[in-house]
């Protein structure tokens, strides 16, 4: 089984969007380098299905482009589906997408897009697990994200930390409640307005 991964791009406050799910400059970095970032081709990625192609800087690309590249499904919550309408079908990396939900795919919805809609996370883990294979399963961070950690089923936590507060707002590590301890960073990469961590959930 691959890695689970929790990640998003985060305030240096710990929010990953406003009160209303805006996230405002958090995304800035990806625009404002020179080196393009491509995933599984010579084409550059297309995040979140911006229009504007990546471009990053070059210590962020070299960790941002491997680490999408070894993506192999993406867990979401339903708030964050309906956000940005499952990136019309075409997750910005991997080629499987999870969705924690009590409500179904809505009808009619890109029927050829490997989305698979749960409504209990683990059940969601292990569907991800089982369609990425030994890739890795990125969770997104918030309240989904914060529900999985908590139930003990993320490896590492990523987060790519943007020198801007927020002051309120949808937070990283969303509702969680009580302590968790993580092992000191073995990745931490400076870019530019970003600083990159990855850290080891300690059991």
């Amino acid at each position: 089984m691959g890695t689970v991964i929790m990640h998003s791009v985060v305030s240096v406050d710990g929010f990953i969007a406003d009160d209303n799910g805006d996230v405002g400059p958090l995304h800035e970095w990806y625009f404002s380098g020179d080196v393009p970032i491509s995933v599984g081709g010579d084409e550059p990625a297309d995040h979140s299905a911006a229009a504007s192609r990546i471009k990053v800087s070059p210590a962020s690309a070299e960790y941002v482009g491997s680490m999408w590249e070894s993506i192999g499904t993406i867990v979401m919550g339903r708030t964050l589906f309906d956000q940005v309408n499952g990136w019309e079908g075409k997750p910005p990396a991997g080629d499987h997408v999870v969705v924690v939900s009590h409500r179904p795919k809505p009808a009619g919805w890109h029927p050829e897009a490997s989305y698979h809609f749960v409504d209990d996370i683990t059940a969601a883990i292990d569907t991800a697990q089982r369609l990425a294979g030994d890739r890795t399963v990125a969770v997104n961070a918030g309240d989904v994200g914060a529900q999985i950690l908590a139930a003990g089923l993320v490896d590492e936590v990523a987060m790519d930390v943007v020198p801007v507060i927020f002051g309120s707002g949808r937070r990283y590590f969303g509702g969680i409640d009580g302590q968790r301890l993580l092992d000191d960073p073995h990745v931490v990469i400076q870019g530019e307005r970003v600083l990159h961590l990855k850290f080891t959930v300690r059991r």
